[in-house]
């Protein structure tokens, strides 16, 4: 299953769907989880959260896939579920490509046109698809362990 969600959310990626569209979604149906509201809730965080230079879109669309397993429903649940695998999820990537910015990630600022000519002259969408990949397995691979501990 781990191996079926990163190609899937390249598939997702390649087929028009931005980073954290294509990583949530690609989660969701890993888990067999489905929604209206999956791709869409997750537009806004694409391209470094709407071309902000924040987080990269694929780490915030596997945050979003991994709440929705850990997530809470209810002010009365703990936090500390979602809190602790988020915080592997960004320790892990972090590890594997020095950052979760996306400015940092991609080396120019999509927000400007010179940033987004730079992202295209140099075929950073390739970096992008690493990215979405790694996100996704790690995403997945988290939520299996912690659903193995939990069983």
């Amino acid at each position: 299953m781990s191996k079926q969600a990163p190609q899937r959310s390249l598939e997702l990626f390649r087929s028009g769907f931005f980073c954290a569209e294509s990583v949530l979604q690609a989660i969701a149906e890993s888990q067999g989880i489905q929604s209206d509201l999956i791709p869409k809730i997750a537009t806004g965080f694409c391209s470094g959260i709407s071309r902000t230079g924040g987080m990269c879109g694929a780490v915030s669309g596997a945050i979003m896939g991994i709440n929705l397993v850990a997530g809470r429903n209810s002010p009365a649940e703990s936090i500390e579920v979602s809190y602790t695998l988020t915080q592997e999820l960004i320790s892990r990537f972090e590890k594997q490509h020095g950052s979760v910015n996306c400015r940092q990630l991609m080396g120019c600022d999509l927000a400007t046109e010179a940033g987004q000519r730079y992202f295209m002259e140099n075929h950073l969408m390739e970096r992008c698809l690493q990215y979405a990949g790694d996100a996704t397995g790690m995403a997945v691979s988290i939520i299996a362990e912690f659903n193995s501990r939990n069983t």
